[in-house]
């Protein structure tokens, strides 16, 4: 006994066909690829940078320090 497949093999095929002739990268073929696979990681590093980059003025200007 089988069970019945979550989408229409028809419609599977249809969108493997048009994920097929997309001219893109692959991980950037889907609606939302590119806030996952761009967006975020521009964002991860520019906060980061940003964050060494305080801690490096407030050290060598003795801001924040504790008694």
């Amino acid at each position: 006994m089988s069970e019945a497949p979550f989408t229409p093999r028809e419609k599977l095929f249809e969108k493997q066909k048009y994920f097929q002739n997309i001219q893109k990268h692959t991980y950037l073929k889907g609606r939302y690829d590119k806030i996952t696979s761009v967006a975020i990681p521009i964002a991860l590093a520019a906060s980061s940078l940003f964050m060494i980059g305080r801690g490096i003025y407030n050290m060598s200007h003795g801001i924040g320090k504790k008694e």
